[in-house]
């Protein structure tokens, strides 16, 4: 299940206001009133970047760039963005919302196929319909135009929650392993659930390994040492 968050949206964004984000970028070196520039040093990200409307898509790519990070692909096509995120691995993926909705939720669902980063999708104002459709195909979060301190500081909270779901995932992961053994140990030995559990800990003291690690090779052992199954025999 994706977690589909709002990012501090900006208040009155609008039309165009990508395009702000990039002047803003751009004048933030010559302009001694500026705001502080981020610290770039921070992590140096690999982006995709798709959008139907090419003229958003360069406006993006000059923002990312801006902000110190590599875009790796800029994808228009639906056909072409999902070979492009199994080939170049991107760290973080961003999705434009152009003229048709449809056409970025076809997008997001390549790049989830592909992919083991989450997608957050841009949009130049609210629509919760779009929203809504773009958590079922497993968008992780959602930002209105801004600044580009603001697009850094949701990429940043993304890639960290990110990392805290595929945590908890691999949480459960783990956890459905050990029962798994704990069953196989039950069966084998006729012993009850605490038991079971025992002996995998006894054995993970005793080995080194971890319990999960046990757990996985209990597991993957038992399914090879299952039976085949019973040959079925067609009568003539």
């Amino acid at each position: 299940m994706s977690l589909a968050a709002r990012v501090r949206p900006v208040p009155g964004a609008a039309n165009g206001s990508l395009a702000r984000l990039d002047a803003r970028l751009s004048n933030a070196g010559s302009d001694s009133r500026a705001e502080p520039a981020l610290d770039l040093d921070a992590r140096h990200l690999r982006v995709l970047i798709a959008n139907e409307k090419r003229e958003r898509l360069e406006l993006l790519a000059r923002v990312v760039i801006g902000l110190g990070h590599d875009v790796i692909a800029r994808e228009i096509y639906v056909k072409e963005v999902g070979p492009a995120t199994a080939r170049e691995h991107p760290d973080v993926a961003l999705v434009g919302l152009g003229s048709s909705s449809e056409h970025a939720l076809e997008l997001i669902s390549e790049i989830v196929r592909d992919a083991s980063c989450p997608v957050i999708s841009i949009l130049h104002a609210g629509d919760a319909a779009f929203i809504h459709q773009a958590a079922k195909r497993g968008v992780f979060a959602y930002i209105i135009d801004g600044s580009p301190d603001e697009l850094q500081s949701a990429i940043d909270i993304t890639l960290q929650r990110f990392n805290e779901y595929q945590n908890l995932q691999g949480a459960f992961g783990r956890r459905a392993q050990i029962e798994q053994a704990k069953g196989i140990l039950m069966a084998r030995h006729s012993i009850s659930a605490d038991e079971a559990f025992q002996r995998l800990r006894d054995h993970s003291q005793q080995t080194g390994h971890k319990l999960s690690h046990i757990a996985t090779a209990i597991v993957e052992s038992h399914l090879l040492l299952l039976p085949p199954p019973p040959k079925t025999h067609h009568q003539p």
